[in-house]
């Protein structure tokens, strides 16, 4: 490959503008056909930010890889909030249940330190606390000592 670009689009939203086309616009791919296929890749991530690799060649060739959206907009898409609060320890926005935590666990296991959903599921809640997002009504600091006091290893098991 002659060349390597890495961004992050709207999931089906990509266009031939920024961040894109000015990175996109001094190789040898045809810009459009590369959004098109961008959006085609990421349209089951409609509107969440997702991590794109594109390849290319000097003859014009590309290939696309998609990487899974950040956990922040994972939990976002998943709670139905647009931004975190502003004082994420008093102010919460959303309130999550532990299947979705398990669910966004399993969604970014692929790119999670954690070796299982027990400790994926440590890994989102760690990033609702810093969101302003409780679980299942508790704080996620607490929800998350509940998860280590083994209260959800039923739940959480793989």
């Amino acid at each position: 490959m002659a060349g390597t670009i890495e961004v992050l689009v709207p999931g089906g939203e990509a266009n031939p503008g920024p961040p894109l086309g000015p990175e996109l616009g001094p190789t040898p791919v045809n810009v459009q056909d590369v959004v098109q296929e961008i959006n085609e890749q990421t349209a089951a991530f409609d509107g969440m930010e997702v991590p794109v690799t594109v390849e290319y060649d000097d003859d014009g060739s590309f290939s696309i890889e998609v990487g899974v959206p950040p956990t922040a907009e994972l939990i976002k898409d998943e709670a139905g909030f647009e931004t975190g609060s502003g004082e994420p320890q008093e102010n919460f926005v959303a309130d999550l249940s532990i299947d979705q935590v398990k669910k966004i666990a399993e969604q970014k296991s692929s790119d999670l330190l954690s070796y299982d959903t027990k400790n994926a599921a440590k890994e989102v809640v760690g990033t609702c606390t810093s969101l302003g997002v409780t679980i299942e009504g508790n704080n996620p600091r607490e929800f998350k000592k509940r998860i280590d006091d083994g209260d959800y290893d039923d739940q959480l098991a793989a």
